[in-house]
């Protein structure tokens, strides 16, 4: 990952494990990356309820995104993903703890 979209994604880590209307859409986002199937898609139209520069780390995630070769994860984040899933998936982080 470059440094602008490393910025940008931890940016939208640390708002994504606060509590407010922007930190759902946003760990809605930081989720769907992570595993869409697991903790549901992200709605494009989330992108009107968050503040303009937060929309744009989520277009700098994206546009990193189209230009990988083949798919790319942000697994050196796993520990602060986890953190956003046990906050705003807790039904999904019971199952993976069932799991394990």
């Amino acid at each position: 990952m470059d440094n602008t979209t490393r910025t940008a994604f931890e940016r939208l880590l640390k708002i994504a494990q606060s509590d407010t209307g922007q930190s759902r859409r946003v760990a809605s986002f930081v989720l769907a990356w992570w595993n869409a199937t697991d903790h549901g898609g992200f709605d494009i139209a989330d992108l009107f309820a968050v503040d303009a520069e937060i929309g744009r780390d989520m277009a700098t995630v994206f546009s990193y995104l189209v230009d990988r070769p083949t798919a790319e994860y942000p697994e050196a984040y796993r520990v602060e993903i986890e953190a956003v899933i046990r906050r705003w998936r807790p039904e999904v982080w019971e199952r993976y703890a069932e799991s394990a």
